[in-house]
């Protein structure tokens, strides 16, 4: 991963800086298995791609379970690149939900349609993993201009496929989410509305249901963060997000009461830390020696209470109604 030294630091020495945050509870474990994709999104913070080869080893992916139990965490979040190219996805799975902890999927959805993944949608339907779906606009054409000629219909004969195994039924135990995303340097609509629009769209003209709709505001990181300097935007886009913030998106950020593993098996504060490559907030990392933290420290060490890095990229979280791996905070 290729970064300038300003990505990789925590950019909060201006004349605002973002707010100091201190971890709460922790609940959710989200891990990053690798940068594999099946898809290159314009607005994917990961910068995944199918040429990308980074994935995490089997003894890290082998702790998993361990650290879930230690911390007496509820949930594992799942995310990639595309998490199911990993081949110890499923093995993975069945394990975790074999301890009795919810399992997020965060899926493309034309995944679903590649090769060697005919029976995914079982798997996921069997193990009674939650579904978190990326599907950036309810138009055919806005959809294929991000994510690449043919996308939207692959998606769309994804969710038919779930919604057919019980996904996103109405009382369904099989939860089914989307995500949107902009299009560019603005900040996502109101979400319980936008919602309300992609369910009637996707109703009336697809015969395709889901239970929520998760608005995401673009990270000025990575592939967007390229982007927004190529346009001439970087600035603007910041100033927007800085100008949007509310203090009362504060307590609810997901780096409260989440932590992030990536595929190498060192932790940080949130996923987009971790594509920043920001280690744990110095203070958090006293009596390491120095050494980064890791997914093992977890057995040992509660984060309750330590201090979170933050960055000029946390505004993009608390800016209008807030964004997180949820979704609007407010």
């Amino acid at each position: 991963m290729s970064q300038s030294l300003s990505e990789r630091r925590p950019a909060n020495e201006g004349a605002h800086p973002f707010p100091k945050l201190r971890r709460g509870a922790l609940t959710t474990l989200q891990v990053n298995l690798g940068y594999r994709c099946n898809q290159s999104c314009s607005h994917c913070h990961v910068g995944a791609g199918p040429h990308r080869r980074e994935s995490m080893d089997a003894g890290t992916l082998a702790l998993i379970p361990a650290v879930l139990e230690a911390r007496r965490l509820s949930c594992l979040d799942i995310t990639g690149g595309a998490p199911e190219l990993h081949p110890g996805f499923r093995d993975l799975v069945r394990r975790v939900r074999g301890q009795g902890v919810e399992v997020i999927d965060r899926c493309n959805l034309t995944i679903l349609s590649e090769p060697g993944q005919e029976d995914l949608a079982e798997f996921l339907a069997g193990e009674g993993v939650q579904v978190v779906a990326s599907l950036p606009c309810y138009l055919e054409d806005n959809v294929d201009r991000q994510r690449g000629d043919g996308v939207f219909e692959r998606s769309i004969a994804g969710l038919r496929r779930l919604n057919a195994l019980g996904y996103g039924h109405e009382n369904s135990p099989l939860q089914l989410h989307l995500v949107f995303n902009p299009q560019g340097p603005q900040l996502p609509p109101e979400q319980q509305q936008l919602e309300h629009d992609y369910k009637k769209v996707l109703a009336e003209r697809h015969g395709v249901m889901f239970h929520r709709l998760f608005a995401l505001a673009n990270m000025p990181i990575q592939r967007f963060a390229a982007s927004l300097r190529a346009s001439g935007e970087h600035d603007r886009y910041m100033e927007l997000l800085r100008g949007a913030h509310r203090s009362t998106n504060l307590d609810a950020v997901m780096c409260r009461n989440l932590i992030s593993v990536d595929w190498r098996g060192e932790i940080h504060d949130c996923d987009f830390n971790q594509m920043l490559d920001l280690s744990l907030h110095p203070e958090a990392l006293s009596g390491r020696g120095g050494r980064r933290a890791r997914l093992e420290d977890l057995l040992q060490t509660d984060p309750l209470g330590d201090p979170i890095q933050v960055g000029d990229h946390c505004w993009g979280c608390t800016a209008g109604h807030g964004s997180s791996c949820g979704g609007a905070l407010s």
